[in-house]
């Protein structure tokens, strides 16, 4: 089955051309089924790529899925165009009376700020807040991740003394948790951060659990036992070339990043990186759909906390 977007969105083209079945609204309301509802709170500054990865995993499923996308009414946006916002997103003062399914909030590149200096982040408590009586499910995203455990649990991040950025093997913890379902006992999954969410902090809660874990890059994907928040701290939406476009700015901006880990063949970045973790991408996104939004949401989305 298809997702469900505007017919004139960016991502549309992309998608089709990767032979993605997308379905416009018009097209869309003709269906006599109840789609999924998909919120998507995207906190990136290039929002119509953060769409383009987001849409494309969320693709993979038989259910279909009805997208809609959320910005932040207190930041102005310096790199994606007003036109865009003004189209394609909507604000919580637009949104708060509406129930959804499922919510995505995205990372930001925020990680080495204290979170009370970010502009927005008395508008994104209340997302949050309001998160908890109008979405079923919540998938929090890196950086989003970080502000999810600290609102909720009041777990802080941590500053590392350099950057993660790279594709790491991950250990799976607990394989009968229904997100993990189809995984392998090792996976891998990209990471570009400065902050961490250390283990021993998500163990004083009960309400939690750790999913998977990397030698290397730390804590990976946290759930709430209930079923209704996940926080994965790397980036599995990320497509082939995303790790390496961010390298490359870093260069023509002379900070002197890193090669990131286990990503470009034998380190070299004129070589083409390699896709290794695409599969348990798709198996990800597609259990979250699944098992904690389709089988756990109620037909009428008005019940919905």
């Amino acid at each position: 089955m298809p997702i469900n977007i505007h017919k004139s969105l960016p991502a549309k083209d992309v998608l089709e051309a990767e032979k993605i079945f997308v379905m416009t609204e018009d097209v869309a309301v003709k269906q006599d089924i109840r789609p999924l509802k998909i919120l998507i709170l995207n906190l990136m500054p290039n929002k119509i790529e953060t769409e383009t990865h987001l849409l494309r995993v969320l693709s993979n499923t038989p259910l279909q899925v009805d997208i809609s996308l959320m910005g932040i009414d207190s930041h102005t946006s310096k790199n994606t165009k007003a036109s865009h916002l003004q189209k394609f997103y909507r604000t919580l003062r637009e949104l708060k009376n509406e129930k959804f399914d499922g919510m995505i909030v995205t990372g930001a590149p925020l990680e080495t700020m204290d979170f009370n200096k970010v502009d927005y982040i008395h508008e994104l408590q209340q997302i949050l807040e309001w998160s908890k009586t109008n979405v079923n499910s919540s998938f929090f995203i890196c950086w989003g991740a970080m502000v999810a455990l600290k609102y909720f649990f009041d777990i802080d991040k941590h500053l590392l003394d350099q950057k993660i950025s790279g594709v790491f093997k991950h250990q799976v913890l607990e394989p009968l948790n229904p997100l993990m379902r189809g995984f392998d006992d090792v996976y891998m999954m990209p990471h570009s951060r400065h902050s961490e969410i250390k283990k021993e902090d998500v163990l004083k809660h009960s309400q939690l659990e750790i999913l998977s874990f990397s030698e290397t890059a730390g804590v990976a994907v946290i759930a709430n036992k209930n079923g209704r928040q996940f926080f994965v701290t790397g980036h599995a939406e990320y497509d082939r070339t995303t790790l390496a476009n961010e390298y490359f700015r870093d260069i023509n901006k002379h900070l002197n990043p890193k090669i990131p880990q286990n990503y470009f063949p034998d380190d070299n970045p004129a070589k083409k990186p390699v896709f290794s973790w695409k599969a348990h991408a798709n198996l990800m996104y597609t259990n979250w759909l699944n098992y904690f939004v389709y089988q756990k949401t109620p037909y009428d989305i008005n019940k919905i906390g």
